[in-house]
C-alpha cells in the first residue's frame, strides 16, 4: 500500500511539473492564480519551521532561554535589514550556537 501510494504522488508531481514546464503546452495560468500561488513559498517554510522554533519534547517552548527561538529572531532580523541569503544563515546560526550556551 505504501509503495502504491508513493507511486501514484510520483506520478502526480510528474503530471502537474510537466503542464506547467512544457513550453509547447497551451495550458498557461492567470494572473490571479498566479498571484495565489506566490503565497505557496513562505506558507510551505512557516509549515516547515514554526514546528522546529517553537515544540520542544512535546510541549510549546516560548522561554527566553529557547535558542532556536532568538537564532530565528535573528534571521528575521537580518534578512530584513540586509536581503542577503548569507548574512541571514551566518547571523542566525551564530545567535543559535551562542543562546544555547
Amino acid at each position: 500500500m505504501t509503495l502504491l501510494t508513493i507511486l501514484l504522488l510520483a506520478c502526480i508531481t510528474f503530471g502537474t511539473r510537466y503542464l506547467f514546464l512544457e513550453g509547447r503546452l497551451p495550458v498557461r495560468l492567470g494572473p490571479n492564480l498566479k498571484h495565489l500561488l506566490s503565497f505557496s513559498g513562505p506558507a510551505v517554510l512557516t509549515a516547515i519551521a514554526a514546528p522546529i522554533i517553537f515544540v520542544h519534547q512535546q510541549q510549546l517552548d516560548i522561554a527566553l532561554d529557547n535558542p532556536y527561538l532568538w537564532g530565528a529572531l535573528a534571521a528575521v532580523v537580518a534578512a530584513y535589514k540586509t536581503g542577503s541569503v548569507y548574512w541571514t544563515i551566518g547571523l542566525g546560526l551564530l545567535i543559535f550556537v551562542l543562546a544555547g550556551f
